[in-house]
């Protein structure tokens, strides 16, 4: 399954830049400035079933508090490229070796409404790979069968008003967590390119 997903994604030598997937949207809330820099690692854990790997922020956090996320955040100076940033952002966040990771593509970047770009970064772990919550950032680490995201059943589709705009929005439920905002439009991304929304 692994190898479906990798057929759908830009390729490596193609990383996507310029505007994200959803900048009309983003444009009438923030307007036109720059949106600063970020990557997330798009985890597919390797075994019979694949598992997608993802975050529960902590409580305290400024920002997305409390909330389901990729691994990732903003872009260092020395990060080099998207790569560099969702990896150094997963060793930091969950304890992933970079060793255990092959990249295998990117998908459309995204803007949000806090002001970055994210590139997410999709990529094969290990599946001895050892993950742990880093508790200044990350509350839990937690791991979701990617079939459950091919199932079209488990897409819910709703609006939310936002600052007086109506924003279509996405999320799934997985066992006690909701996966929303973001973190769910990336994942809408994915099954878009995949022919699977």
């Amino acid at each position: 399954m692994i190898g479906i997903v990798a057929d759908a994604l830009r390729p490596l030598s193609a990383p996507p830049v310029g505007r994200g997937w959803n900048h009309a949207d983003m444009a009438e809330l923030l307007g036109d400035a720059p949106r600063r820099p970020a990557a997330v690692l798009i985890g597919l854990r390797e075994g019979v079933q694949p598992r997608m790997v993802l975050t529960v922020r902590t409580d305290h956090l400024h920002a997305h508090a409390g909330q389901v996320a990729f691994p990732g955040g903003r872009s260092e100076a020395g990060d080099g490229d998207a790569i560099t940033t969702a990896l150094r952002e997963s060793e930091e966040e969950i304890g992933l070796e970079r060793g255990l990771v092959t990249p295998l593509g990117y998908l459309d970047r995204f803007e949000t409404i806090s002001g970055f770009c994210i590139t997410p970064v999709v990529a094969r772990i290990a599946a001895e790979a050892q993950l742990y919550p880093a508790p200044d950032e990350v509350a839990e680490v937690f791991e979701v069968p990617l079939a459950f995201f091919m199932e079209p059943a488990n897409l819910r589709r709703y609006t939310m008003d936002f600052r007086g705009h109506q924003r279509a929005m996405v999320e799934f439920v997985h066992g006690g967590h909701r996966i929303w905002g973001a973190t769910a439009a990336i994942l809408l991304n994915l099954l878009q390119r995949m022919g699977r929304a």
